[in-house]
This record gives C-alpha cells, sequence and structure tokens, in this order.
C-alpha cells in the first residue's frame, strides 16, 4: 500500500477562496452586533423574562434584514 502524500496548503481545496469568505463575513459582523443589541432590545421591552433568546433574536434578524418599502414619491 502506497503512502499518501501529504497536501500543501496551497493544493488544499478547503484553503481555495478562503480569504475572501473572510472578507465576506466582514460586513456579516457589523450586522451581527445590530441584531444582537435588537434582540436584547426585544428581551428588555418583553420584561426581562429569560428563555425566549432564539425568538428574540429571529424578530430581531427579521427586523433589520426586512427590505424597507419605499415611499411614494409625488
Amino acid at each position: 500500500m502506497a503512502p499518501k502524500a501529504k497536501m500543501s496548503h496551497a493544493t488544499d481545496p478547503r484553503r481555495t477562496g478562503g480569504e475572501s469568505q473572510q472578507r465576506d463575513r466582514l460586513p456579516q459582523a457589523a450586522s451581527e452586533r445590530e441584531i444582537r443589541r435588537r434582540a436584547y432590545e426585544i428581551y428588555l421591552e418583553r420584561g426581562a423574562q429569560p428563555g425566549h433568546e432564539l425568538e428574540d433574536w429571529l424578530r430581531a434578524e427579521r427586523e433589520l434584514t426586512a427590505i424597507q418599502p419605499n415611499s411614494p414619491s409625488e
């Protein structure tokens, strides 16, 4: 049985495009911070009752990622 050849980082297919993937995540970090802040506001609005973290997060995510309708121009 032949020994397996080691894969270098340059030829590792999992590394291809890794730098661009990290660049794509940078704007996401800012929106994650906004979602976290909004989820906390929702938590406080609900009376700071624990146990609804996921619901708060998903609601905040929906609110912040929803496309705002354009106001009609007259």
